[in-house]
């Protein structure tokens, strides 16, 4: 990956148009350009260089799991030793009932959980299945790492946001 550099003016004009979401048009970025006053094919261009460089991580669809059915939404916590958490969140992650995987410091001593792997169902107990299930996977795969393990369901809704980019002082 290279050096990493700060975003341009047109970059950072994408960013702000396409930060509330992509159109939902036959053909997003074309509508994305005609906002820009570029062609379709630099806007697809400028997306995959700053894809390449790391600037930004992925384009994506990001589904309203409650208004789909999956209202039984529990973020696993684990406590793993530290010397094996890269592996078990590497196994995790490639799960398909793991929608995001993602390493945190613990807490102590109130908190000893350093890994957390979002699951989502149409109810707890498919939820809880699938929580045991990758638990046996991980027993599996890289022998008894896990110390605890535990799932925290969701009781409300937060609006999940990705970047937001302000106007700078020079921009208008």
């Amino acid at each position: 990956m290279n050096a990493p550099t700060a975003p341009d003016a047109f970059e950072r004009r994408l960013v702000r148009v396409t930060q509330e979401g992509l159109p939902l048009v036959p053909r997003p970025y074309a509508s994305i350009a005609a906002v820009l006053g570029v062609s379709e094919a630099q806007v697809i261009e400028r997306l995959q260089a700053m894809l390449e460089r790391g600037a930004i991580r992925r384009i994506g669809a990001v589904p309203n799991h409650y208004a789909i059915g999956y209202t039984a939404n529990g973020m696993s916590v684990w406590d793993i030793d530290d010397a094996a958490v890269d592996r078990v969140g590497e196994l995790l992650g490639r799960q398909a009932a793991v929608s995001h995987c993602y390493r945190r410091p613990r807490r102590l001593p109130d908190w000893p959980y350093n890994l957390f792997a979002m699951l989502h169902g149409r109810q707890r107990t498919e939820v809880d299945a699938q929580l045991a299930a990758l638990a046996a996977l991980v027993e599996r795969e890289c022998g008894a790492v896990v110390r605890a393990r535990d799932i925290l369901f969701s009781s409300r809704i937060l609006k999940k946001t990705g970047l937001r980019l302000g106007a700078g002082p020079r921009e208008t």
